[in-house]
């Protein structure tokens, strides 16, 4: 066989160059010994998983502590996957959480292009020169053949795959391949194994430890029949020229980690370190199952987006999930920014990540509690203007106005806070009834209409916005001792059938007309923060409505 004449034949792209100018295009960086070059390679599907955000952060943290490069690469490969926009998605999603990448698609960097359709003719040139070394061939199964072949290991209990004998190309001869060339007939290009399944050898996982690996003996698919690589032959080479020094990736990828060893090792290539983290799962029942974006809408990065959680209690939730010493480190060092906790590959858990959303909500509850008054404007106001109404986005066009609803309602400021917000979007909600574009009461009184039309408009005579809080009261409660409310609690809770209720119940009343709701923080401060005309407004429409 002719091999150098079949390459030429196989691999007709004139863009093709010499290996040594590849080699001396992308030269091994110049970084500190121990520095790392780690990666996140996601197709460009639209959809940013959970687990997206959990290898990207293991990666990142590993590449910036050691000194080293972390970049996005683009597996593009399968163009009926891409979806227009996705790489934006993707680095919106990440920048959010606060993961940088130093280089990549849509970056700078000296060691792209970063979309693989882009490099088609360095794959082209190593798949060129397999062929020549007589280590890659063209196959000319047809889809139905193939599925013939499936069909019947299935049924017999065979391994599945093309090898031994069901590579029915693997032995063509050269007259063979050359009448099915000038036939026309449409051609993959195989890699030639030299493994041997019988052979077994010991590998390093950077997360599992030692591992059993059997040799491959798939004569696996390099380039398709459009040119485009598959994934095993494109990340080999893309990891070697971008200098890859470590791949963390899903565990789904162990099976594919023999035909991984034996393309670097046909290539040349020095192989990269390898860590398989288990998928993360979550508690259904009581089952444990992987996180699924079907099923789970937290699945989703834009999930915590939508909802606003705020990026530093996902990432700190994230860590815990990561390494198993984190918790402790952050309960030791509280006010140290996370950045400065040493992450170690050795300490992710080898049996999967669970994730709980209660205790990410926990999390949450106590990051939005350490916000102050403007990063809290800040961060609420972000997310309005991405995810909330137009109703919403005008909470943030008085700056002072906003502030001091947030100091009342979470308590931002003052000695106790409140740690029940979770998110954004509940905190922007919550503070609705200070708005009179969404203040829509319902008025619920507990008492009947002319009781409470009496109360409201004996308050309304007696109100003054320049009252202290004890002057407020004060009326308050002579308001309810007009209409035979007990003003002392000693005396109504002596004789409570002598009173139909008492001066909680008057405040209870204003409340309602004023906010809309039952249960609020201080009444007094509420009003002070409407204003008089907006308190006198509500009084009035809640008169009216009487």
């Amino acid at each position: 066989m002719d091999w150098n004449k079949l390459a030429e034949a196989l691999i007709t792209d004139e863009n093709v160059k010499p290996l040594e100018y590849y080699e001396a295009l992308y030269p091994e960086r110049a970084l500190e010994k121990g520095a790392q070059v780690t990666r996140l390679a996601p197709s460009p599907t639209g959809f940013m998983h959970l687990g997206n955000l959990y290898v990207a952060l293991a990666n990142e943290r590993i590449a910036h502590q050691s000194g080293g490069v972390f970049y996005l690469r683009i597996e593009d490969t399968d163009e009926k996957r891409k979806v227009e926009g996705a790489v934006e998605v993707i680095h919106q999603s990440l920048k959010y959480f606060g993961v940088a990448f130093d280089e990549g698609a849509d970056l700078c960097g000296d060691y792209g292009p970063y979309y693989q359709r882009q490099r088609a003719e360095i794959y082209h040139a190593y798949a060129k020169e397999l062929i020549k070394r007589g280590l890659a061939y063209p196959c000319f199964c047809t889809e139905e053949e193939l599925e013939n072949t499936r069909n019947h290991q299935t049924e017999n209990k065979l391994l599945p795959g093309y090898y031994g004998e069901f590579a029915k190309c693997r032995n063509l001869t050269e007259e063979e391949i050359y009448e099915n060339l000038k036939a026309g007939k449409p051609y993959v290009i195989r890699l030639r194994s030299q493994g041997d399944v019988n052979v077994k050898h010991t590998f390093r996982d950077e997360v599992k430890g030692e591992i059993t690996v059997t040799e491959n003996n798939q004569d696996v698919v390099i380039l398709k029949s459009d040119g485009i690589p598959t994934y095993h032959f494109a990340h080999a080479i893309d990891d070697h020229f971008m200098r890859t020094t470590l791949v963390i990736r899903g565990e789904e990828w162990l099976s594919s980690l023999p035909i991984h060893i034996e393309l670097f090792k046909v290539l040349g290539f020095r192989l990269p370190k390898y860590g398989h983290n288990c998928s993360i799962q979550k508690m259904d029942g009581e089952t444990r199952r992987k996180l699924s974006k079907r099923k789970d809408p937290e699945a989703s990065l834009t999930f915590y987006r939508e909802q606003g959680y705020h990026p530093t209690a996902v990432r700190k939730y994230m860590m815990t999930l990561l390494n198993s010493n984190f918790e402790e480190w952050l309960l030791k060092f509280p006010d140290k920014p996370i950045d400065e906790f040493k992450y170690s590959i050795g300490k992710m858990g080898k049996s999967g990540a669970l994730f709980d959303i209660l205790k990410l909500n926990d999390v949450s509850k106590t990051m939005m509690a350490t916000l102050n008054e403007s990063e809290m404007f800040d961060f609420l106001k972000a997310w309005a203007d991405e995810f909330g109404s137009d109703e919403q986005k005008s909470y943030f066009a008085d700056r002072t106005y906003t502030e001091r609803v947030l100091a009342l309602c979470m308590g931002v400021g003052g000695k106790k806070r409140r740690k029940d917000f979770v998110c954004a979007k509940q905190a922007v909600e919550f503070i609705s009834y200070f708005f009179d574009e969404t203040f829509c009461p319902d008025y619920a009184y507990r008492f009947d209409k002319q009781t409470v039309k009496k109360v409201l408009l004996g308050f309304k005579t007696v109100y003054d916005y320049a009252d202290d809080a004890q002057a407020w009261f004060d009326k308050v409660k002579a308001v309810a001792g007009e209409n035979g409310f007990a003003t002392d609690m000693k005396a109504y809770k002596a004789d409570p059938a002598a009173f139909p209720g008492n001066v909680s119940d008057i405040a209870e009343m204003l409340r309602i007309a004023t906010t809309g709701l039952a249960n609020t923080p201080d009444l007094w401060t509420i009003m002070q923060i409407l204003g008089e005309e907006r308190t006198l407004a509500r009084l009035n429409k809640a008169i009216g409505n009487l």
